[in-house]
């Protein structure tokens, strides 16, 4: 009786893989939905639709772009790990999404740590630290100073508590071990019309964000936040290098399916995302976004979230800032 049970377990388990197989083999033969974690019309939904009209032509179908905004990216995450692992759903992941909010959020109903296959990084971006030009400071060790000569009095406006460039200065307050006080906004635009009006000393954006305004000398910029000078402003030394070394932020972004999607299905993804990230066209699209690609395996890609995550931890841990 027990080896006729255990010889259909391995019979049904057998046509499964099968199945599994059969499907992958075909893949893709239907649209595809790339669900991006916020909403239409910013830098990371331009640079989603860049890469998934470039993927369509390579698949032979059709990527659509699904913006799921709200709740930190958190509404996104949850639908996506809740999709079947089947390849048609996919997840334009984010260092925020992946590695900051697992340690921001006191609870939520996925882990994106566990509920996610890594497909692929697509590209990385870094932050720059602009201060309003009376600031009294030309670099990075000279703010420092300044920090230190006057406690608690100098701000860094952030897009909100949690955000990249809330913990850039967080991360920034604790190596250089300075007490400057952090302004959350609801979003970028309203911290920078701040910085620009001179009610905060300084802030970590975008460059891409920032590039006007230092062309027109309305901020001055002390430092890129990335290992290397960002390619945007080659003349803009890196934190590190300026004043605090062993700084790095560096934001990227990624391809991820539901946790349990079949290997050959990751495999083809990621083999036409190297072919897409290779094209000329699309390293200047992305330049223009102020991202440089970022090609590498999947297992490449999830041992990058996996270490972003453990730094990040501390961070949030540190900051105090907590969400429900």
């Amino acid at each position: 009786m027990f080896a006729r049970s255990y010889f259909r377990c391995l019979a049904a388990t057998a046509l499964v893989l099968v199945s599994v197989s059969a499907a992958a083999s075909t893949y893709p033969d239907k649209p595809i939905k790339l669900v991006v974690p916020f909403p239409a019309g910013g830098p990371t939904d331009a640079m989603a639709r860049l890469i998934g009209q470039n993927l369509s032509s390579k698949l032979g179908q059709p990527v659509v772009i699904d913006n799921r905004g709200g709740a930190g990216g958190t509404i996104a995450t949850e639908a996506v790990a809740n999709a079947a692992p089947d390849g048609y759903t996919l997840f334009f992941a984010t260092t925020g999404t992946m590695a900051i909010n697992p340690s921001l959020y006191k609870t939520l109903k996925v882990d994106p740590l566990k509920s996610f296959d890594a497909v692929g990084s697509v590209a990385s971006t870094v932050n720059v630290l602009v201060v309003q030009p009376a600031l009294p400071v030309g670099n990075v060790k000279e703010l420092i100073a300044l920090a230190k000569q006057k406690p608690g009095t100098l701000t860094f406006g952030s897009a909100g508590n949690g955000s990249s460039n809330h913990l850039s200065g967080e991360l920034f307050k604790s190596m250089a071990a300075v007490d400057i006080s952090h302004v959350p906004y609801k979003g970028s635009a309203a911290a920078l019309t701040d910085l620009l009006g001179g009610r905060i000393s300084m802030m970590f954006d975008t460059v891409s964000s920032q590039v006007q305004y230092l062309k027109a000398g309305k901020v001055k910029a002390l430092g890129v936040t990335g290992a290397v000078r960002s390619e945007a402003l080659p003349r803009v030394p890196t934190i590190a290098e300026s004043g605090l070394p062993g700084f790095d932020v560096t934001i990227w972004f990624g391809l991820a399916s539901p946790r349990g999607t079949a290997p050959e299905v990751i495999g083809r993804l990621n083999a036409e995302l190297q072919t897409v990230l290779a094209q000329p066209e699309v390293r200047a699209q992305l330049a223009v976004l102020g991202a440089n690609p970022l090609p590498g395996s999947p297992g490449d890609f999830a041992r990058l979230i996996q270490h972003d995550a453990s730094k990040w931890s501390p961070v949030v841990k540190a900051s105090g800032a907590s969400l429900d």
